[in-house]
């Protein structure tokens, strides 16, 4: 009765030998740079990463990153081989920022403009947020519900109002630091007023909250647009409500157009 019992451990140390064996011996291969080498394994996972991310096909870091990792290569990938965070966002940066120059200097003209705006602001609505603090669902939404409470209580003011409509739109290339996302993207195609009061909305967000330093604090108070950017802060904060109606994206572009139009035959005159 005990045969089996010993041919059955026998085998097993057998196989366990032999799986040693290999083990050691892909160890060496990885070692010796016969396999893939890691370090390219890496930039091409980084940059694939980065280019999901960047076209919106992936909103999240850990995903982008395995989804990388398994269209270059389906063998075993140890852990040296994967990209931290930080690489993948600096591969980002590399790949928005050429693209952002390039698309602003296409966006000079009106018509080109408004459109690389509407083309920045549709895929937010695949981009969900966390419901405890954002209960309405999509960052389209919320940035649509900003917009009307923007236009409420600034409808003459163009930069507050097309702040408020894009302070989001780096959420759908960067969840991580969406701020510098957005700016990345904006740059060239919006004033700089437009450009400080979505830079600073996360800041003004802690100062309300108590969090902010003093400095911080003092900076944002005696700024020329510190009321613009309350108003902004505010707006952010009750854009959070399920079920309020909004514009369409291309109505809120089309009013901003027109009160963009009325503001320069206001000054022609």
């Amino acid at each position: 009765m005990q045969q089996p019992s010993v041919r059955c451990v026998l085998s097993f140390l057998r196989f366990f030998r032999r799986f040693l064996a290999v083990l050691l011996s892909f160890r060496r291969t990885i070692q010796g740079g016969d396999f893939m080498d890691i370090e390219r394994l890496r930039r091409e996972i980084t940059f694939e990463a980065a280019r999901l991310l960047s076209h919106r096909q992936e909103t999240n870091y850990t995903r982008a990153k395995w989804r990388a990792a398994r269209a270059i290569t389906r063998s075993y990938l140890p852990p040296e081989a994967l990209p931290t965070d930080f690489e993948i966002r600096q591969a980002l940066d590399q790949i928005v920022a050429p693209d952002s120059r390039s698309k602003a200097q296409d966006a000079t003209r009106d018509d080109q403009r408004y459109q690389y705006f509407l083309s920045l602001l549709l895929p937010l609505d695949r981009v969900t947020q966390d419901r405890a603090s954002h209960p309405e669902g999509d960052v389209l939404y919320h940035s649509l519900q900003v917009f009307e409470l923007a236009c409420e209580r600034c409808p003459w003011d163009e930069d507050l109002l097309l702040a408020a409509l894009m302070h989001d739109v780096g959420k759908g290339i960067d969840p991580m630091d969406h701020i510098s996302a957005g700016l990345a993207m904006l740059k060239g195609s919006v004033s700089e007023r437009v450009l400080w009061l979505i830079e600073n909305h996360g800041l003004a967000q802690r100062v309300l909250d108590g969090t902010a330093g003093v400095r911080a604090k003092r900076r944002l108070t005696n700024s020329d647009d510190c009321e613009a950017l309350d108003i902004l802060t505010i707006c952010d904060r009750e854009g959070r409500l399920p079920g309020r109606r909004v514009r369409t994206p291309e109505e809120a572009l089309q009013y901003l157009r027109d009160l963009e139009a009325e503001n320069s035959d206001c000054e022609y005159r």
